[in-house]
This record gives structure tokens, C-alpha cells and sequence, in this order.
């Protein structure tokens, strides 16, 4: 009743079409979510950074108000604070509470036109977020790439599991039907049918829970290539393609433009420009200020009110222009904790630089032993695999003279599955560990090149 099963398992996992790794990789560029926020967060650098370049723009204010009301002044100094409105004109030696009115258009320039040095500090600063930005979208491509390779050969391994769990099966199957034959004729005992069941039974389960493994490997690589999970079959053909190549790991490695390197470089030297933007950040400023404008008011030369109408209309118009420069002395002090604090961000960075160097030399390290153990696995799997198929075939044929018992034949059967499976991880080790020391040393692309 499991066999129809297995039939359509075999006859949908022919009509998928295989696809490959580069293809894999091709549209987890393209559609990965991670990769997609991170590149919209590149554009928000760049609109930043467009923003910063303007910071030298002056500010031209217009302002006009008419207004309505007395001018009774007296004499007296004091500080401004808030909103103190303001009332020109000579101080009267009684009080005057007879209204006037007026109005007034000024147009006033301020533009800081000299800072040494701070906007173009702002600028590299900008730039350099910028840059940071795009190399921690390189960082997440680097990352879900090696993510998307690692759950492809995890799927190579399962689906080369899955066919050795079937031909299990199908021996289980054969050696059951022998066993009917045999017990039919009398010649053993119908104990070996019931020990024969449990094995085929075992075998069906483990087929069922393999199954559902790979469904889970499929489903992670749908989540981060938009693919449907069923679709997702890969090439059978990649491990020995890699295996056939005795020179594939033989490429330089490429970790001075690693994107870990990468990343963690610019956030160092961007954490070395904030230091330089700090230095002139409190430095004087140079300012142009010029003003022009235009007054009016219903009360005439001589102190006399007119028509409150008479006051909206320009009378009198002035402007000044000036360049001025301010420094605050304290700044000093405020430059030094800022500058303080920044440097010791920057030694910050420079360590973890220098970590992520010495992770990735150790790990180049690692890769290397791990290749050569997956080598020496490859040249001694083929014997064990020999010998146990030899083995297997030789006791059945033991089995079905009833030259032997069930035990036997068992562990014959035994011997050859864990023989069939050794193989298959010694496949994936290979594959596995080409890749690391491909990841680890930025040479993915050589070994994707390989492969078809």
C-alpha cells in the first residue's frame, strides 16, 4: 500500500526540472526580503547624504506685518525673552494712548559662509554612511549566499539520502518476498517473515521522516527565493561534478575584499571621518548678513497722528550688510570630551576589523583541514562500498539456498546501508567543505564556474 506512494514521489521528483545553484543564487539576489530592505536602506543613505550637501544653502527670510496699536515709550535696559514686541520712536513727557498705525517688509539674508572645514567634514561623513550602507547590503548578500548554498547541499544530501532509503525498500521488499517463498516450501520458519516486516516497516518510516526533512530544507530556500517549496529540486550532478575535479580547491584566496572585511573597514574609517568632522565641528563661523527694508507709519516726522490709513503705505527704506565671525570659547572644552568619546569609537571599530581578520584566517585554516579529511574519506569510501554490496548479494544468495538465517542477511543489509549512506556524506563533506573555503575566501564564483 506504500509502494503507489513511492511511485509518485519518483514520478513528480522526474517531472521537476532540476535547478542549478547559480540559478538558485541568481534569484535569491533578486527576490530575497533581507536584501531588498537593505538596499531601500542604501537609498535613504543617499537621500541623506543629498540633504547634507545642501547644508550650505543661506537662509533668505521674507517677513512683512502691518500692525495697530500705541507708542508710548520710555527708557530702560533689559533682556530679551520670548516675544517682547517693540515700539520705535521718541520717549513723550506724558503718557500718549492715541492709537497709530503701521507696517514693515524686510527681506534678510544669513549665510554661513565660511566654517573651516566642517561641511566639507559633513559631506565625507555622508559619503561615507553611504558607503557603509552598501557594504552592509554586501555583507547580508555575502551572508543569505553562503545560507542558500548550505541548505542546497543539505537538500543534495537528503535527496541522495532519500534514494538510499528507497533502494533499502526495495531490498527489504525482495528479501520479504523471499522469505513468503521459503516459508511456503517449509524450508524456515514464519519467524523470519515478522522479522522481515519490522524492517520494512522501519525503512518506510525512516523514507516518510526523510521526506519531510527535505520539505523543510525546500521551504527555507522558498522563503528567501520566492520559488513554491515543490519546485525546488536540485542538480544530483553538482557533488560529482566537484568530485571530478581533482583542482577545484586550488584557487588564491581573495580575503582582502572579503564583504565582512569590506563592511567592517568602512565602518572604521567612517568612524575615523566623524573623528575629523568632530575637530571642526566647533571651529569659528564666518557669516554674511545683509538685510533691506521698507516702513511705514501714520505718525509724521513732526510726532503729529494721522489717518490710521496713512500707515499702511512704505515711507522709509534701509539696508546693511555685514560679515561677522562667533566662537564660543567653551566649545573648546565640548570638542575635547566629543572627540574623546568619538576616538574611542574608533579604536572600537579597529579591533573588531581586526577580529573579523583574524576569524576569517582561522577559519580559512579550518577549511583547509576539513578538505583534505573529506579527500582522504573519498579515496577509502569506494572500498567499504564494494565489499558491503559484495557482501549483501552474497548473502542473500545464502538466504534463498537456506545456507543462512534472517540475522545474517540483516546485518549484511545493515552493513550495506550505512556503506551507501558513508558515500553519500562523504559526497556532501566534499561538496560541503569546497564551499566553506570558497565562502571563507571570497572565491565563490570560481567554484560556481565549474559547475554547469
Amino acid at each position: 500500500m506504500v509502494l503507489p506512494l513511492f511511485i509518485a514521489i519518483a514520478a513528480r521528483a522526474q517531472q521537476s526540472t532540476p535547478i542549478t545553484l547559480k540559478e538558485l543564487l541568481t534569484r535569491v539576489d533578486q527576490k530575497a526580503p533581507t536584501l531588498i530592505t537593505d538596499s531601500a536602506a542604501i537609498l535613504i543613505r543617499r537621500a541623506q547624504a543629498a540633504e547634507t550637501r545642501n547644508n550650505w544653502l543661506p537662509n533668505l527670510r521674507l517677513n512683512y506685518q502691518a500692525d495697530i496699536g500705541t507708542s508710548n515709550n520710555t527708557t530702560g535696559p533689559y533682556f530679551g525673552f520670548g516675544i517682547i514686541p517693540s515700539s520705535s520712536g521718541g520717549i513723550h513727557n506724558t503718557n500718549v494712548t492715541t492709537a497709530l498705525s503701521d507696517n514693515l517688509g524686510i527681506a534678510a539674508l544669513d549665510w554661513e559662509v565660511y566654517n573651516f572645514g566642517k561641511y566639507g567634514a559633513e559631506n565625507r561623513v555622508a559619503n561615507s554612511d553611504i558607503t557603509v550602507e552598501q557594504n552592509s547590503y554586501a555583507e547580508s548578500k555575502y551572508d543569505i549566499r553562503s545560507f542558500t548554498i548550505g541548505n542546497y547541499l543539505q537538500l543534495l544530501r537528503l535527496q541522495d539520502f532519500v534514494g538510499i532509503q528507497y533502494r533499502n525498500i526495495q531490498r527489504n521488499l525482495e528479501i520479504r518476498r523471499s522469505i513468503e517463498s521459503l516459508a511456503k516450501s517449509g524450508v524456515i520458519a514464519g519467524v523470519d517473515t515478522s522479522i522481515a516486516e519490522a524492517e520494512l516497516s522501519k525503512a518506510r518510516l525512516n523514507y516518510i521522516e526523510l521526506n519531510n526533512q527535505l520539505k523543510q530544507v525546500q521551504l527555507q530556500l522558498s522563503e528567501v527565493t520566492g520559488l513554491p517549496y515543490q519546485s525546488i529540486t536540485p542538480d544530483s550532478t553538482v557533488e560529482m561534478t566537484l568530485i571530478n575535479q581533482p583542482s577545484a580547491y586550488l584557487f588564491a584566496p581573495d580575503t582582502a575584499n572579503h564583504p565582512l572585511i569590506n563592511f567592517y573597514r568602512s565602518v572604521y574609517q567612517n568612524s575615523i571621518e566623524r573623528e575629523d568632522l568632530v575637530k571642526k565641528l566647533y571651529n569659528p563661523k564666518i557669516s554674511l548678513e545683509a538685510a533691506a527694508w521698507d516702513r511705514g507709519s501714520s505718525v509724521n516726522a513732526a510726532g503729529q497722528f494721522n489717518s490710521l490709513s496713512t500707515g499702511y503705505s512704505f515711507q522709509r527704506g534701509n539696508y546693511l550688510v555685514g560679515v561677522g565671525i562667533s566662537y564660543n570659547l567653551f566649545d573648546l572644552r565640548r570638542r575635547q570630551l566629543k572627540l574623546s568619546t568619538q576616538k574611542a569609537t574608533t579604536d572600537f571599530t579597529l579591533k573588531k576589523l581586526q577580529e573579523e581578520q583574524q576569524r576569517l584566517s582561522t577559519s580559512a585554516s579550518r577549511a583547509d583541514v576539513e578538505m583534505q579529511t573529506a579527500l582522504d574519506r573519498l579515496k577509502e569510501i569506494p572500498k567499504q562500498l564494494k565489499a558491503a554490496t559484495d557482501g549483501y548479494r552474497q548473502k542473500l544468495s545464502l538466504y534463498k539456498n537456506g545456507l543462512t538465517d534472517i540475522i545474517e542477511l540483516d546485518a549484511a543489509l545493515n552493513i550495506l546501508y550505512r556503506a551507501e549512506t558513508d558515500f553519500m556524506q562523504a559526497k556532501y563533506s566534499y561538496a560541503n567543505a569546497l564551499f566553506l573555503k570558497a565562502i571563507t575566501e571570497n572565491q565563490v564564483n570560481s567554484v560556481l564556474n565549474l559547475l554547469k
